[in-house]
């Protein structure tokens, strides 16, 4: 009964922490607007979706992203989901003379748009709990 429960809530379960690290992503672009040389990072939601819903189902799932430790005081850890997501780093329409790939409009247009989609997702799975809650008590 609790896996029937657990499979019928996972995909969307799934779209919320990929939703959550895509936000994470374009906060960090964001706020890393003005720093120099910095790329912009993110990643193809659809493939990133389809890969963690096909590790669900049995298919190899792809290991987490570690992270690069660049100087003796950095910590090598790794991405904040185990989610299998493939970062891509951001490709500049206008180079800056800075070298940061960070475009403001960009970033915070795809940064309403997946809060948009963050919050749909939500009120989706918040549908199918309801429902279920609703089944059980008739």
């Amino acid at each position: 009964m609790i896996d029937t429960l657990d499979q019928a809530l996972s995909f969307q379960s799934t779209a919320l922490k990929l939703r959550s690290e895509r936000q994470q992503m374009l906060s960090a672009n964001i706020a890393n607007a003005d720093t120099p040389n910095y790329k912009a990072v993110d990643f193809d939601f659809g493939r990133a979706l389809a890969n963690a819903t096909g590790a669900q189902n049995g298919a190899a799932a792809t290991q987490p992203v570690q992270l690069a430790a660049t100087a003796p005081g950095h910590s090598g850890g790794t991405t904040l989901s185990s989610l299998p997501v493939n970062v891509q780093y951001r490709t500049a329409s206008q180079a800056s003379v800075d070298g940061n790939t960070v475009e403001m409009d960009s970033e915070r247009a795809q940064f309403a748009e997946n809060a948009v989609r963050y919050e749909a997702a939500l009120k989706f799975l918040n549908g199918q709990i309801k429902t279920m809650l609703s089944a059980v008590q008739s």
